[in-house]
Order: structure tokens, then sequence, then C-alpha cells
């Protein structure tokens, strides 16, 4: 019977995998070079197999040592986040925060889900509105954070990401090609008038609104069933949908900034704490939406 895997010869193993380096590893993880050897060799040991090889610029994970390297870090991301939470102090008390609609059920869950783990005894309260909505309610003293869109750069506050607005068109339907261009917006709505429609006009593109909504969700209904074109944020993009680029003729309709605003008149520890897990939840969004 093998013996088990011990989590310091992974978290060894984890640095010389990112160094490709036996001496850059022991300098990285303060420990001599025969003992960052030793370490690999007694993992190789209990495995039964060779982990590295000798490469042109140092050395390289085997096969069996690629296929390792993700249960390795997941056993060691689990086990840091298990420490984490046990030495993190408890909070408790009200947390509000605003988020546009969009990301209601992409970072959203991500961030309070992490944040329930930790701190069970806040209550968080969420309001999914528009930006102007949830700005005004900051400046209210009715928010503690608020996640807005910054059409402008003019917004103040901790940029998360950029998220480019986009014209969307279903897979399956080719409304791009029809004249005029059916369209789905935002029911009064001051952003599509000095954004969207004002992106159709630059191109002497004609258009009809067929479809109006209050929220993104509508506007992605719109798009997948074929109703029309509409305009979302790239990350926002439903299965069974495409960017309509500059090549069919559509360019970006804005390249908006995501910003994390927070109250002017007051924060708490719980605060700060939900402004960081918004901000680790919004680091996949931000690389899905840049490229």
């Amino acid at each position: 019977m093998r013996q088990p895997i011990e989590s310091d010869l992974l978290r060894t193993f984890l640095v010389v995998v990112e160094t490709s380096n036996f001496s850059a590893a022991a300098q990285a993880i303060g420990r001599t070079q025969s003992a960052v050897s030793a370490q690999i060799k007694k993992l190789e040991e209990t495995i039964g197999e060779s982990l590295f090889e000798r490469g042109a610029r140092g050395v390289v994970p085997t096969r069996w040592g690629l296929q390792l390297l993700p249960y390795a870090r997941r056993v060691i991301d689990l086990l840091d986040e298990a420490a984490a939470t046990i030495r993190t102090k408890p909070l408790d008390g009200p947390v509000r925060i605003g988020i546009p609609e969009e990301y209601s059920q992409t970072v959203l869950p991500a961030a309070l889900s992490a944040f329930a783990v930790r701190h069970p005894a806040v209550e968080v309260t969420v309001s999914c509105d528009y930006t102007a909505r949830n700005l005004a309610a900051l400046e209210r003293d009715e928010l503690d954070l608020a996640v807005v869109f910054d059409w402008n750069n003019q917004s103040p506050g901790e940029v998360l990401c950029v998220d480019p607005t986009v014209w969307v068109t279903s897979m399956v339907h080719r409304l791009q090609d029809l004249d005029p261009l059916p369209i789905a917006t935002y029911r009064n709505s001051t952003w599509s008038r000095d954004f969207a429609f004002r992106s159709l006009d630059l191109q002497g593109r004609k258009y009809r609104v067929a479809f109006v909504a209050d929220t993104s969700s509508g506007l992605k209904n719109a798009a997948s069933a074929g109703l029309a074109v509409t305009t979302l944020s790239r990350s926002n993009i439903p299965p069974g949908c495409r960017e309509l680029t500059a090549d069919d003729g559509f360019p970006p309709v804005d390249s908006s900034r995501v910003v994390l605003r927070r109250n002017p008149y007051h924060s708490t520890e719980a605060v700060r704490e939900l402004a960081e897990m918004v901000r680790e939840a919004f680091k996949p969004i931000g690389y899905q939406a840049l490229a």
C-alpha cells in the first residue's frame, strides 16, 4: 500500500514546475537545492513515476508530472482556502451592494458564495439595477458598494475590467443582412440613444426597433430567438449567438469600463471584504471580455 501524498511535497512540486529549475525553486521557498531535490525524489517514490526530465531550459514535467499538475493545484488551493477561512476573523452586520443585471448570473453568485462561506453572519442585500440608479442609491447612502458601467472614463473608483458593448446576433438567423436592421434595445434608455443608435447612424445603417426590454435578459432572449440583433457586453453573449464585428460592418458600440464604487460616507470591514471577493470574481470575466 502506497503512502499518502504530503501536501508539502506538492507545494514544492508546483514551485519547480513554475520555475523550471531546482535552484530557483529552492530560492523561492527558502530551502537548499538538495532539500528540494530530496522532496521531489520522495514525491516520485510515493507516486511511483518520474515527474521531471531535463530540458533545454531546465527541467520540464514528464507526462506523469503533467497528469499530477492539475490535482496538485486543486489540493493546494483547497488547503489555502481552508486556512484563510479558519484564520479570518468572523464578521457581521449588513452589506448592501448594487450590480448590473448583466452580471447577476456570473460574477454575483461567485462573489457571494465565497463571501458567505467566510462570513455567514453578514447580511448581504443586492440591488440589480441600471448604473444610474445604483449610483444615485450610493449617493443617498442606500448602498455600500456599486458595480457600475463607465462609458466616458469619468467615473472614479476601482476599474475591475473593460467589457466592451458589441452588437450580437443569432448564429442561425442572418438578421444582420436585413434592411432595415431589426434591433432590440432598452426601454427609454439614454444610453441606447447616445451609443447604440449613434453607432448605427455613424455607419449609415437603417434600422427599426423591433423589440424593447427593461433588462439585458430580455435583449439576450430576443437575439437568441432570432427576433432582432442587440447590444450586449462582450462577456454576456449567450450560447447560440455571436458578436458582429467590423468585418460584418458593426464596430464596437462602446469600450465601457466596469468600475467598483464605494459609499463615500462610511465603510466597514465586511464591506471591504466583499469588495475583495467581487474583485476576485471579476478577474475571469475581464480576461474573457478582453480576449
